[in-house]
């Protein structure tokens, strides 16, 4: 009877401390019903799709700031503030810019769209190497010339996320870049049927130019070789081989404003309260762009609304039950400009770098099946810290208990997502960093993606399991050590 009672009570120990570390108390603050009433007003028509440095994305930026306020973060920005402003310079070709082919004029972005940029002047005969796919770039002279070639898409991948944002790069990549390493002065390229399908999304991303920080690689467009792209039907007038060509495309330059959201919970150690877990994501989307489905709003509900709403409810939790270790809460601007507010944060930050012990960053979170996710950075050569690994593994293992695509962490995936969201730049630093992801979908960067469209039962596994890692890394007794001779490679 005794032995019995005794293992009643040990089991009871055992099991009674699993289930708290199961259900921490926070989770009660993290609720359905808050993330989409926060997720239908911030992707809201209200804000115009939030584009990095319009007043949209600054409006937003104040929605979120308040919402900071209102939580009892404390201002971790600039001044005593949520704010930390920082200038961005874009880079554009400018209206007066003009373009001749046999002595017609052709209307920027309507018949000829500018790819790749250059401050320059050029005129001649254009020489015409015929379809993309039978230049022989080896045995070319093309030195100090103006040439033309077809677009083909034979030999590029189109099975990716945004194929007609992304076709016209490839055939950048592939066909135009060798042409210009061999001489060139200017390259057409004349659209394939692909090529015409995409070029309502390529043409505005082309339109919108550049963007940088500071002394950035885009900061200042250098005297680089101009790419444009024609129409099918201007193949007629360049493929005679000696059809003349002028032009004369004027780079202009300015400043916008951009802004990332800071607020802190301080820690309840005084020997630990020092350093910070900080999550991580991004307020900016797409703006006002070219209608698909008669709707030109571009809403930005899963990119990356979802993870906004998610760290404001991780948030609730916290300032309900601190940690041990104070929080940093960064959501980051003009990261569809380039990751511009995290590579401005992890330049400038708020805190002491040295004291940041970790990021959790999260990269579109509401969409696609209810059991499954990823997590970015837990496999080499992206994985660099596996202390941080071993505490998101375990929290999705004691909480939503998610099904793990892997697939995205390789050098091999098509998508190259790791370098392409805002735990980047504290990675190069060495700082531990993940990425949560439900993973892509269709409305990707698309009108569709809005709050009607957020599978919210996932929404809020996702933010559950940002909670249940971020609790484990704020109340650890050592900070998650970074993987030893760690660096990035693609």
């Amino acid at each position: 009877m005794k032995k019995t009672m005794l293992l009643a009570v040990v089991l009871f120990t055992v099991l009674g401390s699993s289930a708290q570390k199961a259900n921490l108390p926070g989770l009660a603050l993290i609720k359905e019903s808050d993330l989409k009433k926060d997720l239908y007003t911030f992707a809201d028509a209200h804000f115009k799709g939030r584009s990095a440095g319009t007043l949209d994305e600054l409006k937003s930026s104040m929605w979120l700031a308040e919402q900071y306020r209102a939580i009892g973060l404390l201002p971790a920005g600039d001044d005593g503030t949520y704010l930390q402003f920082f200038t961005m310079w874009r880079n554009r070709i400018a209206d007066n810019s003009s373009i001749r082919i046999q002595g017609k004029n052709l209307n920027l972005w309507k018949d000829v769209t500018v790819a790749q940029m250059a401050n320059t002047h050029f005129n001649g005969t254009v020489v015409y190497l015929g379809n993309a796919t039978t230049i022989d770039t080896n045995n070319i002279d093309v030195k100090n010339k103006v040439v033309a070639f077809e677009a083909d898409s034979k030999g590029i991948n189109l099975n990716v996320s945004l194929p007609t944002w992304r076709y016209s790069r490839s055939i950048l990549a592939k066909y135009a870049m060798p042409l210009i390493r061999k001489g060139a002065t200017a390259v057409f390229i004349i659209a394939d049927g692909v090529a015409e399908k995409a070029w309502e999304d390529a043409n505005e991303n082309f339109k919108r130019g550049t963007y940088d920080i500071e002394s950035g690689p885009n900061a200042q467009v250098n005297t680089t070789v101009p790419v444009l792209w024609l129409h099918q039907n201007a193949k007629a007038d360049l493929n005679t081989n000696n059809a003349s060509v002028e032009a004369n495309l004027i780079v202009e330059k300015y400043p916008y404003p951009s802004v990332n959201i800071v607020g802190k919970i301080m820690g309840t150690d005084p020997t630990i309260k020092g350093e910070y877990l900080l999550y991580s994501g991004h307020q900016d989307a797409h703006g006002i762009r070219n209608s698909i489905n008669n709707d030109s709003t571009y809403y930005g509900a899963d990119d990356n609304g979802s993870v906004d709403v998610a760290m404001l409810a991780n948030a609730r939790a916290f300032v309900k039950y601190p940690a041990k270790r104070s929080i940093l809460f960064v959501i980051q601007g003009a990261e569809e400009r380039g990751l511009l507010g995290s590579r401005y944060y992890s330049s400038h930050p708020t805190v002491s770098i040295k004291n940041i012990v970790a990021v959790l960053n999260g990269d579109m979170i509401g969409r696609n099946n209810i059991d499954s996710a990823a997590v970015l950075g837990t496999q080499f050569p992206h994985r660099n810290s596996m202390d941080l690994v071993k505490m998101v593994l375990d929290a999705n293992n004691e909480g939503p208990k998610f099904k793990l695509d892997t697939s995205y962490d390789k050098t091999t995936h098509v998508e190259g997502w790791y370098f392409r969201s805002d735990h980047l730049p504290y990675a190069r630093l060495g700082i531990p960093s993940i990425m949560y992801t439900s993973l892509l979908h269709d409305d990707y960067h698309t009108p569709m993606d809005n709050a009607e469209n957020i599978n919210y039962p996932k929404l809020k596994k996702m933010a559950d399991w940002m909670y249940r890692t971020g609790y484990k890394v704020a109340n650890a007794p050592a900070r998650p050590a970074t993987d030893a001779n760690f660096k990035l490679e693609r």
